[in-house]
């Protein structure tokens, strides 16, 4: 069957971003530019004070660069032997390029209402899982794109697989599911799994060898839910922004271009400044105004009806006849945009109107239990190092670390607001929505399991258990949590 032209690949390149950007980032530090990998940034430096050197009085502030997280403590929060502080590293342009979902866009949106003044829809995501195999020679067709849609998924549920042939005999493949969807017994690892038993995949990857394994949420708004893009003394960048083009299942390029214009922006309002002696807050709107004219924005807007034209009672079907007319015909040139209503988290259905989903037990090599997986990821954590998932009134850093709290807080102490938040937390996702986070993580993070009688924090004899140390740091909990009580730090 014919396929959208979007995702057409003559011409392209198949290549590792990972590697990419290993080599850019030395390009960029023979340029004299400083990079400082291992340091994630952990607040966003804002200025109050400079309300007095502007018009604006609308007591949001001005931002003025980027705090780095403490390194070097244990779980309880007490420094040890390779304690580093935290870093402040001061800026007189703060542009934002974390990916999907990052935490210190997260704070600027929130803080400066950036969707909201715009009147952008809210964001929605896909999740993507992948492993990559390195497959017997005969099995290896260099420069090789293959797209998949429908199974091993049902017909409500968004989301495809993909088969990159790279260098060196080696295949990237996997799956993205869409984060509306509504049955919380849905694992997205399970579903990979059960794809990989598919006789094309079967064949494929027999003889071969499993080298790694990862997963990531990417954003799938499209142009109805990019925010406003600039800030007092910032900007948002590439998946900041939410530029991913969905249909072509790519945002790099996007991403890339709108780092380009971002710079172009910042060099001329710093030269601006410069000339008039000012110490106003750097404006980048002019940022916007420049990707609203290139083929960034054309590309998005051409294509923003056809992620949200599959969430009608028609589910995939429906998307697939609409998408069909508008990527081949229509191209985007009709007077209606579809629009996105409510956020992922909002999408999940209760238990009850659902049945449990009965997955394949795994075929080692090719499919293995989540745990030998993680073991794939490259990730590091600490044993003792403190919990970077969050729920409220947990965090050493703050009152009130995640965007929502249980019920009436007044008079109690934090520990004893940690343990209601916690129990409610148990009582909705499990009560309501059989555990969610137990299937939907990837990476084996959350368990909801017996409790003591009486246990501080549980509900009708489970508590939660967070696993930090198995996060392979993919922001879904974040975002599809039910309860939206969960906030990924650093």
């Amino acid at each position: 069957m014919p396929h959208p032209p979007q995702m057409s690949n003559k011409g392209n390149y198949i290549l590792s971003l990972s590697q990419f950007t290993r080599w850019l980032g030395g390009v960029a530090e023979e340029m004299g530019v400083e990079i400082y990998p291992g340091f994630a940034g952990a607040s966003l430096v804002i200025d109050h004070s400079s309300e007095s050197t502007s018009d604006r009085k609308d007591g949001k502030g001005v931002v003025r660069g980027v705090r780095t997280n403490e390194v070097g403590l244990d779980r309880s929060g007490r420094m040890k032997d390779s304690f580093e502080p935290g870093m402040q590293f001061n800026a007189k342009v703060t542009l934002l390029a974390e990916g999907a979902h990052g935490s210190l866009t997260k704070q600027a949106v929130k803080n400066f209402d950036l969707r909201g003044v715009v009147g952008a829809d809210p964001q929605t995501y896909g999740m993507g899982v992948k492993e990559v195999w390195r497959v017997k020679p005969e099995n290896y067709r260099p420069g090789e794109v293959i797209h998949t849609m429908g199974w091993p998924l049902d017909w409500k549920t968004y989301g495809g697989g993909w088969v990159y042939h790279m260098a060196d005999g080696l295949v990237s493949l996997g799956l993205v599911i869409g984060l509306d969807y509504a049955n919380p017994y849905l694992s997205p690892y399970r579903e990979l799994q059960r794809m990989k038993h598919h006789p094309y995949f079967r064949k494929l990857l027999e003889g071969g060898e499993r080298v790694a394994y990862g997963g990531r949420v990417i954003n799938e708004g499209g142009v109805q839910s990019v925010p406003r893009l600039f800030f007092p003394g910032g900007a948002l960048i590439g998946c900041s922004a939410g530029l991913v083009n969905v249909p072509k299942i790519k945002g790099t390029h996007n991403a890339m271009k709108s780092g380009m214009l971002a710079a172009e922006t910042s060099f001329a309002q710093l030269e601006r400044l410069m000339e008039e002696d000012s110490t106003e807050p750097v404006d980048m709107s002019e940022y916007e105004s420049s990707l609203k004219d290139s083929w960034v924005w054309k590309e998005l807007k051409e294509v923003r009806n056809l992620r949200p034209s599959f969430n009608t009672p028609l589910g995939i079907w429906g998307g697939m006849a609409y998408s069909g007319v508008d990527s081949l015909f229509l191209k985007g040139r009709v007077p209606w945009t579809f629009r996105h209503k409510g956020t992922d988290a909002g999408h999940t259905g209760k238990a009850s109107g659902f049945k449990p989903i009965e997955y394949p037990p795994p075929e080692a090599p090719l499919s293995t239990d989540i745990m030998t997986s993680v073991s794939l990821t490259s990730t590091n954590h600490a044993e003792d190092q403190p919990i970077h998932l969050q729920l409220p009134f947990t965090s050493y850093y703050s009152n009130d670390s995640a965007d929502s709290s249980p019920e009436d807080t007044s008079g109690l102490s934090k520990e004893e607001l940690a343990v209601k938040a916690r129990t409610h937390h148990v009582k909705v996702n499990v009560g309501e929505y059989a555990g969610l986070l137990g299937r939907a993580c990837p990476a084996g993070v959350y368990e909801y399991v017996d409790a003591e009688k009486g246990e501080a924090g549980s509900w009708e004899g489970k508590r939660l258990v967070i696993n930090s140390q198995n996060c392979i740091h993919c922001k879904l909990c974040d975002i599809k949590v039910p309860t939206q009580d969960i906030t990924w730090t650093v």
